[in-house]
């Protein structure tokens, strides 16, 4: 598990915060994501993203979960999103330490 004080966190609380879209790898597939929730969730450091672009062995855009142990290469992209977006069941998920979460879309 990374330290939260590492450069990786950094650029994913960045990110996060100023709703910027990111280019990463995870599990070896380039996926282009919003940033929604970054924290510990059930012992293991994670991020929640939309993805947007990228590979995929699902459809796009969709939800994922991300073991932040297995993302590589991240870049901040100069594109921007509105920002929360409406989870399917209406309901956040339970973090053991939620260090971040983008703010709500602008109405």
């Amino acid at each position: 598990m990374l330290p939260p004080e590492s450069q990786f966190d950094e650029l994913l609380r960045i990110a996060i915060e100023h709703r910027r879209i990111i280019r990463l790898r995870y599990r070896n597939k380039l996926r282009i994501v919003e940033p929604h929730d970054y924290g510990i969730q059930n012992g293991r450091l994670r991020l929640l993203s939309y993805q947007i672009g990228g590979s995929s062995s699902s459809p796009l855009p969709n939800w994922r979960w991300m073991d932040v142990d297995q993302i590589s290469d991240v870049q901040l992209l100069d594109r921007t999103f509105e920002g929360g977006r409406p989870s399917p069941s209406g309901k956040h998920h339970k973090w053991d330490q939620l260090y971040v979460r983008v703010k709500p879309a602008k109405a």
